[in-house]
C-alpha cells in the first residue's frame, strides 16, 4: 500500500470518523434512541477515529508496514461499517458481521507488533 494513499485513506477516515459521530449526535440522535443503539454508534465512532489515527501515523512512517494498513482499512470499514448500519436499521444479524472487522483490527496490531522497521537513512 503506497504511502500517498495511505495519508489519504487516514485522512478521510478522520474526517468521516467525526463528520458520523456528530451526525449520530445530532441528526440521528432520535433514530438511535428510539432503537436503544446510541452506545453501538458511539462505538462505531470511537474505533473509527482510533483507528484512522493509527493509519495516519503509519502512512507517514518510512517504509510503512503494509499488511497493518491494509488490516487496520479493512478492519473499520467492516468493523465499524457494520455498527453503523446496525445501529441505524436495528438489523441484529449484521452483529454477526461486526467480529470479522474485529479480527482485521486485531490482526493490523498484531502486523504492527510483528514489523520490523528499517534503519532511517537521515
Amino acid at each position: 500500500m503506497h504511502s500517498t494513499f495511505t495519508f489519504r485513506a487516514a485522512a478521510v477516515l478522520g474526517f468521516l470518523a467525526v463528520a458520523l459521530g456528530a451526525f449520530g449526535a445530532h441528526a440521528l440522535k432520535d433514530t438511535l434512541a428510539s432503537h436503544g443503539t446510541s452506545a453501538i454508534w458511539e462505538t462505531a465512532a470511537l474505533y473509527h477515529l482510533v483507528h484512522a489515527g493509527v493509519l495516519l501515523a503509519i502512512a507517514v512512517h518510512r517504509p510503512g508496514p503494509t499488511w497493518a494498513a491494509r488490516l487496520f482499512l479493512a478492519g473499520v470499514v467492516i468493523f465499524s461499517g457494520s455498527l453503523y448500519v446496525l445501529a441505524v436499521t436495528n438489523i441484529r444479524w449484521l452483529g454477526a458481521i461486526t467480529p470479522l472487522g474485529g479480527l482485521c483490527l486485531l490482526g493490523g496490531w498484531l502486523a504492527l507488533a510483528l514489523h520490523r522497521p528499517t534503519a532511517d537513512p537521515r
